[in-house]
Parts: C-alpha cells; structure tokens; sequence
C-alpha cells in the first residue's frame, strides 16, 4: 500500500534539521495519542503515520534514501514495536516518561564516526566503460597517542562519580499513570558516563584526530551526474564500541561541447555543404568512443537527423547502449566567387526558383550582389 510522503506527514519541508522533525513529531504525537482521542478512532492509524513517517526523517542513511529515491529499502509493519530506525516506541516512551533507566552514551559504549561526502567528476567515455577512481577522504581516525581514550598517556578515562559511569541520573516523575522512575543525561559527565581530567594534548580529549586517506571507489557504466555511490565504513572512524560513518561519493559527468544527454541518448550535429546535403556523401563521425562512417542520403534537409544505433551510452544496470543521433547542418558559405555565383544563379533557374535580388549587407549580397 502506497504511504504517504512523511515530510508531509509531519508538515516540515525537505531541508528541516534533525531537531525541528523531532519536535514536528513530538507535537503531532501528543496531539493524536490514543489514549487523549478515545473517542477518534482514526487517531491510532494516524498516530502509527506520524510514528512511520518519523522513522524514516529520523535515521540519516533511510531520509538520504527517500530523498533520492522516494522510498526507502524497508518499511516497517509497525513502527514502534517493528523496528524503523532511530524513532519509534522509544522517543514516544521518552516524551511522556524520560529515559526511564536507560543508560545514556557513555564512552565505554562509544561514539558513532561521522558521515564524510566526495564529489567525483567523470567524462563520457567513463560512463561508457565504468572507472576505478582514488579519491581523497577528509575523515577522523583514533587518536594514536591515547588510542581512542581522549586521555594524556592513553589512560582509561575515569569512571563519573556522580552516575557511577551509566552516564544517566535517575529521579521520581509523577506522571498520569502514577510515579515514574525516569533516567536524564548526568549534569556532570554530560552523559559520557566517564570524566577526563588531563586531556590528550594531540585530540584535545576527543579521541580521534583528523586524517586524508585514500579509497578506491568502484563506478559502474551508465552513471548519471547527481548518482550517489554508498560506501559504508569509509567514514570517520568510530570510538569505542560506536560504528564507523559512511562515505558518500557524488557524482558529475562532464558535459562535451559536442554531445548534449538524454538518459542513454547522445545528440550532436553534423556540418554538411550544399552539395553534401543535395548528392549524398560518406562522412566520419566522431562518437564518445570510436569513429563512426555515416551514410549522408542525398536530399538531406536542414536539421533532419541520422541515427548511429548503440552509439550512445549504457543503462546503469546494464542492457544494450542507446543510441547517437546526428542533425544534420547545411552550412551556407559567405562568399562566392563569381562562377559560384553564375552556377548558383542557373541552378537557381533549372529547378524554376524565384531569381534571387542583391543584398549588400546580408549573405545574399555575398551570394548574389552583382545584377546581370
């Protein structure tokens, strides 16, 4: 079944920030919870919309896949009990109760790498024949001289005092269903759970330091600009038991003069003569990859156009390659000579044509400027 689009769902537009669809969908649940809409019995399958659209908004990787594909790889059947991302049950059991004894993130749990983009530009013969590319990767990497610790020397970092390193505190909340005991980041640690007092003097504490690596990406023919290649693990490096980010690669294909695309399809033109157009010729073409002979039919008309079949460029999940097609160009010379002229005029008269007048300042005045 079709599902609605959940930026719309949740009513943000497709730049909003993390926090701003939080908070869209904070409101919206509260509004349409069951348990304050007893009487609304569309309110459940509009409170499980709202939950389904969040777990999509909320997990990086599924929005960079609806935002380039329209959908997602998986769909939750439930998206507070049947997984769905980083929202869910969770956030909605958070809203009304706080992390009721959950244990926040601290440093012995580990933090997550960051994602990392590249943009790699490609030619048109790339796209034919597909590329190995090495790029330059701006990423983080565990610190060597406390080894991830964030600590002078690589010391484990002390364990918090204050949350007893759970990076959690907990308190008494009284909530409609009685008294709650909930969970909130500790005040002291900041939720890391440890508290580092003689910082690595190379990561300033952070654990990771900044590198340029190289990777190798891997580009399959038919690629088209704006294509995003996925490359998990290649990202900032995580610490602790966290994962390491994602390398997007973006691509762009050059566009050549002489080619304008669409989709498998290669257009270009062809400069004839008049006499080319008219008799007929054999003319070399020059496509992405080879040289093409073209026949030229006589009687060839100003923009008519010739196709060169599979002279075009693969689909990206492979299959046959489109096709190169040429129009054809009449080229008009500026000046004559006089027996140019002469022939042209008795050309002109076989064929029963209107007898061209002088122009001196246009190309007829150079074709025909002197009066017999």
């Amino acid at each position: 079944m079709a599902t609605r689009d959940p930026y719309e769902v949740l009513g943000v537009p497709r730049d909003a920030s993390a926090d701003e669809i939080k908070s869209a969908y904070r409101r919206l649940a509260r509004r349409y919870h069951p348990d304050v809409n007893p009487d609304d019995p569309q309110a459940e399958e509009k409170f499980k919309e709202i939950g389904g659209a969040y777990s999509v908004l909320s997990d990086p990787n599924r929005r960079a896949k609806f935002d380039r594909f329209g959908s997602t790889d998986e769909q939750p059947t439930d998206p507070f009990f049947g997984g769905g991302g980083a929202g869910g049950f969770t956030d909605l059991f958070e809203m009304f109760f706080g992390n009721m004894g959950q244990q926040g993130p601290s440093r012995a749990q580990g933090r997550n790498g960051e994602d990392v983009r590249v943009d790699i530009g490609l030619t048109l013969k790339e796209v034919i024949t597909g590329a190995h590319k090495e790029v330059a990767v701006n990423r983080t990497a565990l610190c060597n001289a406390c080894n991830g610790h964030g600590t002078e020397g690589g010391k484990p970092p002390e364990s918090c005092t204050t949350c007893k390193g759970s990076g959690m505190v907990s308190r008494i909340q009284n909530t409609f269903i009685g008294s709650v005991r909930t969970s909130t980041p500790c005040p002291t640690c900041r939720g890391e759970g440890t508290i580092i007092k003689d910082p690595c003097k190379v990561c300033k504490g952070m654990g990771t330091v900044m590198e340029t690596a190289r990777v190798n990406v891997t580009i399959p023919p038919g690629i088209e600009t704006g294509q995003t290649i996925h490359m998990p693990g290649q990202g900032g490096e995580g610490v602790g038991m966290g994962r390491s980010g994602d390398l997007y690669v973006v691509l762009s294909v050059s566009d050549e003069n002489r080619f304008e695309r669409q989709g498998t399809t290669l257009y270009t033109w062809a400069p004839l003569t008049f006499a080319q157009a008219s008799l007929g010729d054999t003319i070399s073409i020059e496509g992405v990859d080879q040289d093409y002979d073209l026949e030229i039919p006589h009687g060839t008309q100003p923009g008519e156009q010739l196709v060169v079949k599979n002279g075009g460029l693969p689909p990206l999940h492979g299959g046959k390659r489109g096709d190169l097609i040429i129009q054809a160009a009449i080229q008009v010379p500026k000046k004559v000579s006089e027996a140019q002229e002469k022939l042209l005029r008795e050309f002109a008269e076989l064929g029963g044509e209107p007898m061209p007048k002088g122009n001196s300042k246009g190309i007829l005045g150079n074709l025909f400027g002197k009066k017999k």
